[in-house]
């Protein structure tokens, strides 16, 4: 018994005395250094209001969205359109040679010939009103014509005919006018939430891309401090070994903390060139650009948000300011106005119209030097002039058809045509009553029927889409409320690690503490500070989906749409 208790004793003081011999040979610190980034040539400070800047000016479905709205605006502007008015010029000249087998037709040698220059200028529309329409048109002519029974050649007939119809049941109140311009500044108004919605997800993209570099900046220098404290670790326990004072397989355990750890930096530069390419390539705009050179180190710091709303202020503000909810509401609009167009076309039509013209004429006195109906009685009218002055009578004047007096007010050039037109002294005036009605009306009542079954469709989804709505905002209070705790606690723990890792290395430093512990506690400290990074990055990112979730995003960055 006391042989056994000696020989262990002996063996304990040989492991004593080895352990307090000095290391012969320590190997140095195999480091391998961290390269350069592949294609990185300078460094760019960059805030998170220049990266939205970029993004917005280089995204391709932004300018696409743009690009919609301005189709849109022409679009409004071509429906307004049914209401310009449509100016037109008739002219024409026509040459007509007609045969004349009778005498009674005024024809000389058997043919009656005839010319007339003609120019109607006219102007017509809808009135945007009550769905009426009007033409108005101005009728100028110059006839000239060998008709022996003329009395006006070359005459100048004129006419000024105005024509109005006005719906009385269908159309009245709407039209097909009317829904193309509803429609079309719905449309417009639903292209414009559209560019909302887009600008929205675009930003809120951009500043989760900004986060996640800014998170791996961050990751990649708590990676790098680590290696630093490994490797401060490894000098320490270097100089202890080659002192005696520590055995060399601590130096070791030192070099495979250090070799961990580095392994871990490669790891973040990674997952930083990464992030910093996905940026990028949501802000550059081509390939070309310098800016794919440059390391982008994020300037912008972010701060809790004091003003998270409560729940009810935010569902009320989300359901009333949310581009999708907008966008849902003016399709149910344009459904109303498609279900009001197909009931009106199920109405008969009665139409109200009403012509009202005036005319006026005017030439130049027409007396025809031969005419074959009077050229008959010639002789026998010489025999009774002959007579009479035989007999003391007056003579008997020459038979004459057409060649008679014409009222003074008919004598005159074009402009004394235009005067008795506008004297008003030929009115025509003329109203009546269109009235259709068509028997059963299947087609229409079809449209009516399917736009009321598409108005139901458009008003389930639309609940939906407010359901949606409500999940999103619950889910991005409670994020919000999560991450932030999340951050506190996390803040705490390293403020912990820390102080449990500045404890142990002053145990270790007075000899009561192990290597082991010590890299234990170091780990642990590196592992809480990363923590805290995520958790950082995570309650940014989440403060920027509680934006998007209440409708505030655009408010918030500064964001100004022109309309």
């Amino acid at each position: 018994m006391r042989f056994r208790t000696s020989f262990w004793l002996a063996v304990l003081g040989a492991i004593a005395a080895h352990a307090q011999t000095p290391a012969a040979g320590v190997p140095p610190l195999k480091k391998i250094e961290t390269g350069p980034r592949v294609g990185i040539s300078t460094m760019v400070k960059i805030t998170l209001e220049e990266v939205i800047e970029r993004v917005l000016a280089a995204n391709t479905d932004l300018a696409v969205a743009r690009v919609e709205t301005d189709k849109a605006l022409f679009a409004v502007r071509g429906a307004l359109g049914a209401y310009d008015p449509v100016v037109g010029m008739e002219t024409h000249r026509l040459r007509s040679v007609t045969p004349a087998a009778s005498v009674l037709q005024g024809g000389v040698d058997g043919k009656l010939t005839s010319e007339e220059w003609g120019a109607t200028p006219q102007i017509g529309g809808l009135l945007p009103e009550l769905g009426g329409s009007y033409s108005l048109a101005f009728s100028n002519l110059r006839q000239t014509t060998d008709n022996a029974f003329s009395t006006l050649n070359p005459q100048y007939p004129t006419s000024l005919q105005l024509t109005w119809k006005q719906p009385l049941w269908r159309g009245l109140h709407f039209d097909e006018a009317r829904h193309t311009i509803a429609v079309a500044r719905k449309n417009r108004q639903l292209t414009m939430e559209q560019l909302r919605q887009r600008v929205t997800d675009v930003v809120t993209q951009a500043v989760q891309a900004y986060w996640e570099l800014d998170y791996a900046w961050q990751s990649f220098q708590v990676q790098t401090e680590a290696v630093h404290l490994a490797e401060q670790q490894y000098e320490s326990n270097r100089r202890q070994a080659e002192q005696g004072t520590l055995a060399p397989v601590d130096v070791v355990a030192a070099q495979t903390q250090v070799a961990t750890f580095q392994q871990a930096v490669f790891g973040a530069q990674q997952a930083l060139t990464e992030a910093e390419n996905n940026l990028k390539m949501m802000m550059l705009p081509n390939r070309e650009d310098p800016l794919w050179n440059a390391s982008l180190e994020p300037e912008t710091q972010w701060k809790a948000e004091a003003n998270v709303p409560e729940l009810a202020d935010a569902v009320k503000g989300a359901l009333a300011s949310r581009p999708e909810l907008a966008e849902s509401e003016l399709a149910i609009t344009i459904n109303k106005l498609d279900e009001m167009l197909a009931r009106e076309q199920t109405k008969p039509r009665v139409d109200a119209f009403a012509n009202l013209s005036t005319t006026g004429l005017a030439g130049k006195q027409f007396i025809s030097s031969s005419n074959t109906l009077t050229s008959g009685f010639t002789p026998l009218i010489t025999l009774l002039n002959q007579l009479a002055a035989l007999n003391g009578l007056q003579p008997v004047t020459s038979l004459s058809f057409g060649t008679g007096d014409v009222p003074k007010m008919f004598l005159g050039s074009y402009a004394q045509s235009l005067s008795n037109l506008y004297s008003g002294t030929f009115p025509a005036v003329e109203v009546g009553l269109q009235v259709q009605l068509p028997l059963r009306n299947r087609t229409a009542q079809a449209q009516a029927a399917t736009a009321a079954a598409e108005g139901k469709r458009l008003r389930a989804l639309r609940d939906q889409a407010r359901m949606l709505v409500e999940r999103e905002v619950r889910n991005a209070l409670q994020s919000a409320a999560t991450t932030q705790a999340r951050l506190e606690a996390a803040g705490v723990a390293r403020r912990s690690a820390q102080e449990q890792y500045a404890s142990e290395q002053r145990q270790f430093q007075a000899g009561t503490s192990t290597v082991f512990l010590v890299f234990q506690r170091q780990t642990d400290f590196i592992a809480a500070r990363s923590r805290e990074v995520r958790a950082r990055a995570d309650a940014a990112e989440a403060a920027a989906m509680l934006d998007r979730a209440i409708a505030r995003t655009i408010e918030t960055h500064g964001i100004r749409i022109e309309q």
